[in-house]
């Protein structure tokens, strides 16, 4: 390693603890403010040219709001109707009623699950909140329900879509290995949906009733207004049925995995490839949910349409703050890239010498903490080990790929913009959040290189 390559590494190291203490010291700094002053600080650190800084900065954060903003909007709306049509208290009610309360955070990993699939890590949890919000609303106003009700609810969705989002193909992060490393999606796919299991079970299930009791964590009551309603809310209403519901709720999901099964079984240029591929986009998928919610469950059962729109204007006016401090995470995560931190980590990695399945965990893991992006680690990783890929025969490609997806998964932080989706939706302190999204992460992360192993010890798929 260089003299650059340490300050760059410490540089990164120091923006870091900066943005946590003026976010939480004293100054209470707001969230997006300390985001953009840490990163025009780590730009003039690290040598950039004025010019560039406000580049990285407008191009981060646009990119961010680009993949995320217009989703995380529709899903405010998505949430919203639902919520005003009395649908999610009706799957709430479905959920408790068959379920006892100690098995909830089990109910709500396998609809996680499901919905993980083909979702995004936040999108999926746009789509799951309204959910969550119902579920632990009605379990908080139990008198024998002791700590955070919400994130005894949230912890096990937080922890299957990460699992899903990281370890099972058709997501970008899993296919990008596949295809650096050429090896096929079969068999990374059936590795991978046996290491998700374990992997969510001990960060969602089990490590959620764990923190849960010692935390008192409530989202922002506009926010909750948003996504539930009252038992006498809803009784007031002809809400629709469950079975609507649900399809309304999770067609976005369901156009997703068509998309995600029409790449594994169709060729890539044929016609009903691009449909799917079209309707399957997030933000495609994510318009089309709302406009089927919006007709299915009001305009269709006799609505107010001036009501409709006035309730979906309204819906994002508590996720404005939320999608500009992710907005601003995504410029932190442009600055710290462009400033070569992730050439830095490689050349750090260079300094180990361990197997290649614990090397790709490892390398993918500094990578994705470093520069807050789990495409960053994954890309690196899969590149710098390609080569040996292809010299060793011996070498099980799909489980390499599998623990270089494990690896960005590892400790989501201040500079991953799902994070701040997580802190900001939940109405966490930075602390709290550290306590959930970070560690829930990392339980998932390691989970998985620890399955990466054990299967490395059985006879190869394929």
């Amino acid at each position: 390693m260089s003299s650059s390559d340490i300050q760059l590494l410490l540089t990164a190291l120091a923006s870091v603890l900066v943005l946590v203490a003026l976010i939480v010291s004293r100054i209470r700094m707001h969230p997006l403010l300390a985001l953009l002053i840490v990163s025009i600080g780590v730009g003039f650190a690290t040598g950039m040219e004025p010019v560039a800084i406000v580049k990285n900065l407008s191009n981060g954060a646009g990119k961010t709001l680009g993949a995320v903003g217009v989703v995380i909007a529709l899903g405010a709306m998505l949430g919203k109707i639902l919520a005003d049509s009395g649908t999610t208290e009706r799957l709430a009610n479905a959920i408790l009623s068959h379920t006892s309360p100690r098995m909830i955070p089990w109910a709500m990993t396998l609809v996680a699950f499901v919905i993980g699939i083909p979702m995004f890590f936040e999108v999926g949890l746009v789509v799951m909140l309204p959910l969550i919000f119902s579920v632990a609303r009605k379990l908080e106003s139990q008198e024998r329900f002791k700590g955070s009700a919400y994130v005894y609810v949230g912890v096990p969705v937080i922890s299957a879509l990460a699992a899903m989002h990281g370890m099972v193909p058709p997501h970008p992060g899993p296919l990008t290995a596949i295809a650096t490393l050429k090896t096929t999606v079969g068999p990374t796919m059936i590795y991978g949906f046996i290491a998700a299991l374990p992997a969510m079970i001990l960060g969602g299930p089990l490590y959620g009733a764990f923190i849960s009791r010692r935390m008192t964590t409530r989202p922002d009551e506009a926010l909750l207004e948003q996504f539930t309603t009252t038992r006498e809310e809803a009784a007031g209403r002809n809400a629709p049925g469950v079975g609507l519901g649900v399809l309304a709720a999770l067609l976005p999901a369901l156009l997703m995995l068509v998309h995600a099964g029409a790449e594994m079984l169709l060729p890539k240029d044929s016609a009903a490839m691009h449909v799917a591929a079209f309707l399957g986009d997030p933000l495609v998928a994510m318009l089309l949910g709302v406009l089927f919610a919006a007709f299915a469950l009001v305009l269709l059962r006799g609505g107010d349409a001036e009501k409709l729109r006035e309730a979906m204007g309204k819906s994002l006016k508590p996720i404005a703050g939320i999608m500009l401090i992710i907005a601003g995470g995504g410029a932190f995560q442009q600055v710290l890239t462009s400033a070569k931190v992730g050439d830095a980590i490689v050349n750090l990695t260079h300094q180990f010498s361990l197997p290649p399945l614990a090397l790709g965990w490892l390398i993918a893991m500094l990578l994705s903490v470093s520069t807050g992006s789990a495409t960053v680690g994954i890309v690196g990783a899969a590149g710098l080990l390609a080569p040996l890929a292809g010299a060793d025969p011996s070498l099980n490609l799909p489980l390499l790929a599998l623990s270089i997806g494990c690896g960005s998964l590892f400790f989501n932080y201040a500079n991953h913009a799902g994070f701040w989706m997580v802190k900001e939706s939940f109405g966490m302190t930075m602390g709290e959040a550290t306590k959930t999204i970070s560690v829930v992460q990392s339980i998932v992360s390691v989970a998985g290189l620890i399955m990466v192993l054990l299967f490395n010890l059985l006879p190869r798929l394929g």
